[in-house]
């Protein structure tokens, strides 16, 4: 960032955010006859903005922002009424470069698409070369059984092929993978991991979890791993996922973990359309201490385009991969509880050294007993630190129980959650949980009343990044193919006006952005949305049809809709 818009940032920071008079300013930007969702309590809904530079000047009625439009200097956006909301903030994603060779398995009913999807990827590649693909989850198959080694092994006899659920947390390999991998049926579970095994045989089915995937002898990465390839290719693919996000109005993006390094080349070269908030691993030692310290110093909170964001770690699996940490026995597989994929004594040592450095910590956690155990680490962590404004946070925080809601606000923890993940897994989690544990799941309206802050995102690659998916699965609770009856656990659901605002300015209290971010406000960023369809007013079976017509980040149009004004 310039000098002088950091210096700007700083003015703003002093002055409370909002304080500067803009009144001499001529906009470089105005929007006119919208219907603006501001966030802004008293100031609701409105009809104009002047935006200057990256920030707004000016909020109010058409006649309020006249005094900022120059003739010929500021390009006007009429919104001829359409809805104008603040840019969304995916609080949790596991954003990366689109891989065209990537197979894509989401909602897949029939394993037999997979095979075919398989051996058209392993007829393009060379003898050797893996074949990487995910997102399949195996309770969308008719027969919701767990696919084998067996569906892929024909077509893919010269190719490791390695499939990842859409959790993530599971794969499935072919066995050219186990055998280079040496994975044997007497190769044993890993702590905090799991090889299935035919119950009759004994044999590796193909089916690795959690912990047993680092037995795998290849260098998964992420899906977007670009480390070999030539930087025009590089550039391509990053600047296709950030042209999906622009489109899909997404303007800020908080990543648990990756590499500054690419962030900071696209910003240099201008093709930074999303903030981004990036994260470190948890760290277990001083010297992973010290140098999360260093990123944080680096990258600093006043940064408002590539910044330091919080340390994640796990304490448990998922429910749909069944390796969440759990109370009680699984349902459907009583001879399990979940996977616990810490060490828990060092694990609160851990907790108290990360947040005594003075860290935001966030943790994954899904099944009641994994929650639990992470709000008594954080818990512990302020008794011997003490308090202060640390926004730690519980990533998921999927299933909790019902005694343990109300301690997210007592402690000061955010509830970092996905809402389509309530609509993925309600398919099955009754089946896992019964309904009892159930009644604690995707608790949003729960979480709220308690006095909790809560943050939305999307989880992506494991659900899309779409924001309107979240929307849709946060008002109706609903299947994504429509339903009929009131929703799943309908009491959780949440008004429209109130999703988005997790969606914005509850993300932004995530990373300590509140006062410059998630809302259309005088001395704001000016990351704003225009809406094709009013998300306020809509039925509910269109709100995924819904379309962005332009996304603004920092007062630039970084997407237009071709039929757009």
């Amino acid at each position: 960032m310039k000098s002088s818009v950091l210096f700007f940032v700083f003015i703003l920071f002093l002055l409370g955010g909002n304080q500067v008079s803009f009144s001499e300013q001529s906009a470089d930007l105005a929007i006119k006859n919208a219907r603006i969702l501001t966030n802004d309590k008293g100031k609701n809904i409105t009809e104009a903005v002047a935006v200057k530079g990256e920030f707004i000047i000016a909020v109010g009625s058409n006649t309020d922002i006249e005094k900022f439009i120059e003739q010929d200097t500021t390009k006007i956006i009429d919104a001829n009424g359409r809805l104008v909301i603040p840019g969304f903030n995916d609080a949790h994603s596991h954003f990366g470069a689109i891989d065209p060779d990537y197979i894509d398995l989401r909602y897949v009913t029939d394993p037999n698409d997979i095979r075919e999807r398989v051996k058209k990827q392993a007829a393009k590649a060379k003898a050797g070369q893996l074949i990487r693909g995910g997102n399949w989850e195996h309770e969308m198959f008719l027969d919701k059984k767990w696919p084998s080694k067996e569906l892929i092994d024909y077509v893919s006899p010269d190719n490791p092929v390695i499939l990842s659920r859409a959790d993530g947390h599971s794969v499935l390999v072919n066995s050219y993978v186990l055998r280079q991998s040496g994975i044997t049926k007497d190769t044993l579970n890993p702590p905090g991991g799991e090889i299935q095994k035919d119950v009759l045989t004994g044999e590796p089915t193909g089916i690795l979890k959690e912990k047993a995937v680092g037995l795998l002898k290849y260098n998964l990465g992420s899906d977007s791993d670009d480390s070999k390839m030539d930087s025009n290719e590089r550039l391509r693919r990053w600047q296709a996922a950030l042209e999906m996000a622009a489109r899909l109005g997404v303007t800020s993006i908080q990543i648990p973990d990756g590499d500054f390094e690419i962030f900071e080349n696209l910003r240099k070269l201008n093709k930074l359309t999303s903030r981004i908030t990036l994260g470190a691993k948890f760290p277990t030692n001083d010297e992973e201490i010290k140098n999360c310290l260093r990123l944080k110093k680096k990258y600093p909170a006043l940064d408002n385009w590539l910044r330091f964001g919080y340390v994640k770690g796990y304490i448990d699996g998922t429910l749909g991969s069944g390796t969440a940490l759990l109370f009680e026995p699984y349902s459907d597989e009583p001879e399990k509880t979940g996977l616990m994929m810490v060490d828990y004594e060092k694990f609160e040592k851990d907790i108290a050294a990360a947040d005594r450095a003075g860290l935001q910590i966030g943790i994954h956690a899904i099944g009641d007993k994994g929650n639990n155990l992470v709000l008594n680490t954080y818990e512990k962590a302020l008794r011997i630190n003490g308090t202060r404004d640390s926004r730690h946070r519980i990533e998921h925080a999927q299933i909790i129980k019902e005694d343990d809601i109300p301690r997210f606000a007592q402690l000061g923890i955010i509830a970092s959650m996905q809402p389509t993940h309530c609509i993925t897994d309600k398919r099955f989690a009754e089946k896992r949980l019964g309904i009892e544990r159930c009644k604690g799941a995707y608790a949003w309206q729960s979480l709220l009343k308690a006095g909790s802050h809560v943050a939305f995102g999307t989880d992506y690659p494991v659900e899309p990044l779409d924001p309107l998916e979240g929307l849709y699965a946060a008002v109706t609770r609903k299947d994504r193919f429509g339903e009929q009856g009131d929703g799943w656990l309908p009491q959780q659901k949440l008004s429209m006006e109130k999703a988005i605002e997790l969606y914005t300015l509850g993300s932004a209290y995530a990373e300590f952005t509140e006062d410059r971010k998630g809302i259309i406000k005088a001395g704001y960023l000016a990351d704003i949305v225009i809406f094709r369809d009013d998300l306020l007013t809509i039925p509910p079976q269109d709100i995924m049809k819904a379309s962005v017509d332009y996304t603004i980040t920092g007062g630039k149009i970084v997407y237009k809709r071709n039929s757009t004004d």
